[in-house]
């Protein structure tokens, strides 16, 4: 195994860090640490898993990974990059979407030893615990009294809302820094956590923890961050049409990360590849180098797409996605291939190609109702002009009863074009 430092940045995963020495206690696995997340959402997004994989990395040399997630500082909202305030969230979406979140870290990590066969530690905390007994006094004295508003105003994150005239920043948010702060020190002190990752724009508030824990324990800490990303043309990684892309399959079907993926370009391939996989890096050379040699077969694009799913969802999401792909792009009989879909395969096929479950609905109804057609009227014309088809037979009559061509499994494929493929279910 590489030398952490070498490993992550070959892979493009680190940005910056505090002290080199943490690299050779990473690689001695002497360098517990944690990562946080606020639970804002009941999912955590593609953005976030790349800081898994830096997690990934640093577990696999033997170290603790303590996933903290925010249920006080939930309550705050971090400004980093903020145009303004977030909205309040009630004390019961935090700790349901707090639940949610270590669920789903947990899942990955599972799928994780499962690919790497080590023993990969994840333990769980939510920050409110650290807050329970503390007053605003407490806080004050225990937090307060080490840091300076000089240095807070400094920080890129609260200096951007303050220079703006359109802008401003409450004393809440302006306060976050501190909590996070003091997370890093409530960790140190009682789990020996002395390291800190996060994304280039939570550096702000990691130097404020490994200051707190230097000023108040005379000690050393660190922190490394990892790069935010974009692709090739500029956009933000892990949005979709200007949406986040979640990691629960409920919000965010495995097929549709997979066809993220299967867009990627040429040029970002190798990059994300070394980013999000477990792949060798020399060994994605050759991968890549062999896919230059004929990108229109996109076999970068099929192993990049099928390796992420499979990390997040596991093995058998990432068959089901690259099967639907071939489903919906493929030349071969799709009525044949539906008729062999189990019961829970074909509720997975229906949530990635969307369509809806038969509840008497009438022709014009299921082909509104499916996303096919935004009106009656429309659907009208889409018949009358033989765009709809019905398990692969065109339909031209608007009375059409299809009650009779739902196959044994209770599927049945109506499509518009070639393209605009739903699945409705008996």
């Amino acid at each position: 195994m590489k030398p952490i430092k070498q490993e992550l940045e070959d892979r493009g995963l680190l940005y910056q860090n505090t002290n080199d020495d943490v690299f050779a206690l990473i690689d001695d696995g002497k360098s517990d640490f944690y990562c946080g997340f606020d639970p804002t959402a009941d999912s955590l997004h593609l953005g976030n898993f790349i800081g898994f994989m830096v997690a990934t990395h640093i577990m696999r040399r033997g170290n603790t990974y303590t996933a903290l997630t925010g249920g006080a500082t939930g309550m705050i909202g971090d400004p980093g990059w903020k145009n303004s305030e977030r909205e309040f969230l009630g004390m019961e979406a935090l700790d349901k979407n707090q639940e949610a979140i270590s669920q789903q870290i947990s899942e990955i990590a599972a799928n994780m030893k499962d690919f790497t066969g080590d023993d990969l530690k994840v333990e769980f905390i939510n920050n409110k615990v650290f807050y329970e007994n503390m007053n605003f006094l407490d806080f004050l004295r225990e937090v307060g009294k080490y840091m300076t508003v000089n240095v807070m105003m400094g920080k890129d994150t609260v200096k951007k809302r303050i220079e703006d005239p359109s802008q401003s920043i409450s004393y809440t948010e302006f306060s976050y820094q501190l909590l996070q702060g003091y997370d890093a020190c409530r960790l140190f002190t009682e789990k020996n956590v002395i390291l800190q990752i996060g994304g280039q724009d939570q550096w702000g508030n990691l130097v404020t923890g490994t200051e707190l824990i230097r000023k108040k324990y005379d000690a050393d800490s660190f922190a490394l961050t990892w790069p935010l990303i974009t692709d090739s043309s500029g956009k933000k990684f892990g949005k979709s049409e200007g949406n986040a892309m979640f990691l629960n399959k409920r919000k965010t079907s495995p097929y549709f990360i997979y066809q993220y993926f299967m867009n990627t370009a040429d040029e970002d391939i190798s990059r994300f590849l070394k980013m999000l996989t477990l792949i060798e890096t020399e060994e994605i050379d050759r991968i890549v180098a062999d896919h230059m040699l004929k990108p229109e077969e996109r076999a970068g694009q099929k192993l990049l797409a099928f390796k992420v799913v499979e990390i997040i969802h596991g093995t058998r999401e990432a068959e089901l996605a690259e099967q639907i792909t071939w489903f919906m792009f493929g030349g071969w009989d799709k009525v044949a291939e539906l008729a062999q879909l189990s019961t829970e395969d074909l509720e997975t096929y229906q949530n990635a190609m969307g369509g809806l479950d038969y509840s008497d609905e009438n022709f014009f109804e299921i082909i509104v109702k499916s996303g096919l057609a935004k009106s009656n009227s429309e659907a009208r014309n889409a018949v009358s002009s033989g765009a709809i088809s019905i398990n692969g037979n065109k339909i031209s009559d608007s009375k059409y009863d299809f009650s009779e061509d739902f196959l044994e499994n209770g599927a049945l494929l109506i499509q518009k074009g070639k393209k605009n493929i739903r699945i409705i279910r008996k």
